[in-house]
């Protein structure tokens, strides 16, 4: 894991398409911006559990009432 200390403004790059800006710094927090390209998910860690567990129930539901799984 890198770790990088950055002040308000300043910003870190990922490759040549992925900017993370700090916007401001608030009691405990921090503000963040990021800039990417559409294609890329952007998930909070704490909704990805969650998410991925509905992935799943929605695709072994899908698979077991059909044969073939199709999107609505």
């Amino acid at each position: 894991m890198l770790v990088l200390t950055r002040k308000k403004e300043e910003e870190i790059r990922i490759g040549d398409e992925i900017t993370i800006k700090v916007i401001s710094l608030k009691g405990g927090g921090v503000r963040l911006g990021i800039d990417a390209p559409k294609e890329i998910s952007i998930v909070r860690s704490e909704l990805l559990s969650g998410f991925e567990t509905c992935v799943a129930v929605s695709s072994d539901v899908a698979s077991a009432s059909s044969p073939v799984a199709t999107a609505s």
